[in-house]
């Protein structure tokens, strides 16, 4: 009977300190992963010269240079 109250009382002090506390479920610290996002490029160095270059086409090819029955050179003096 001393034995039995004797392992009872080394498996009750053993199991006591294994099982204090309960389970705690391990920490794991994670860096936050940083993505450094572009703005939009909207190639605004290219848009002004185009728009441009499209105004001096556009004034070219509005030029009226039909001449006919209009004299653009120096007056002449028919008397």
């Amino acid at each position: 009977m001393i034995k039995l109250a004797t392992y009872s009382a080394i498996f009750g002090l053993t199991a006591s300190s294994a099982l204090a506390g309960g389970y705690v479920a391990p920490v794991i610290d994670v860096e936050p992963v940083i993505v450094e996002e572009q703005p939009a490029s909207s190639n605004t160095g290219l848009v002004v010269p185009s728009l441009l270059l499209l105004g001096v086409v556009a004034a070219i090819a509005s030029d009226d240079d039909d001449t006919s029955g209009v004299n653009i050179g120096p007056a002449v003096d028919d008397s």
